[in-house]
């Protein structure tokens, strides 16, 4: 399991560490693609075979499901590890992320997220106070937390 947040940098070449902590979950090659949010999703290539299964499963006739297969699909990237830890990020996912510098990659169950520090804030802060009703709204009486 994915858990925790992590800052670190992206260079100038596009190369950004991968805590150790998560190295071994994601294997030596995994998938980068776009999230939603503007972050990156990175999943083990178990766990985004999952979601390609459930992807082409849905109707190609519904406009959705064309369209979000699109938009998850086409930014999809095979990526490696380096010797130092680090994986190469294709200019287009860095685009969309607003990936510059400073970088926080969290840990979210099933995947990784990569997000550019100033986003990862705004998100953060502006969702941090709603929690509780978030909480409220998504887990029923009989789930403990």
């Amino acid at each position: 399991m994915f858990i925790g947040e992590y800052h670190h940098t992206i260079d100038n070449k596009g190369r950004i560490i991968i805590p150790s902590k998560f190295r071994d979950e994601l294997g030596d090659n995994f998938i980068i693609t776009r999230g939603i949010e503007t972050c990156l999703f990175v999943y083990p290539l178990e766990n985004f075979k999952k979601i390609t299964d459930k992807l082409t499963a849905l109707p190609f006739t519904k406009k959705d499901a064309r369209n979000f297969s699109r938009f998850f699909m086409s930014g999809a990237t095979n990526v490696e590890l380096d010797k130092q830890g680090r994986v190469n990020v294709a200019t287009p996912l860095i685009n969309y992320a607003h990936l510059e510098k400073d970088c926080i990659i969290i840990g979210t169950g099933d995947r990784l997220e990569i997000w550019s520090q100033e986003d990862w804030d705004s998100f953060f802060n502006s969702n941090k106070d709603n929690m509780s009703d978030i909480a409220e709204n998504l887990f029923n009486e009989s789930v403990d937390l």
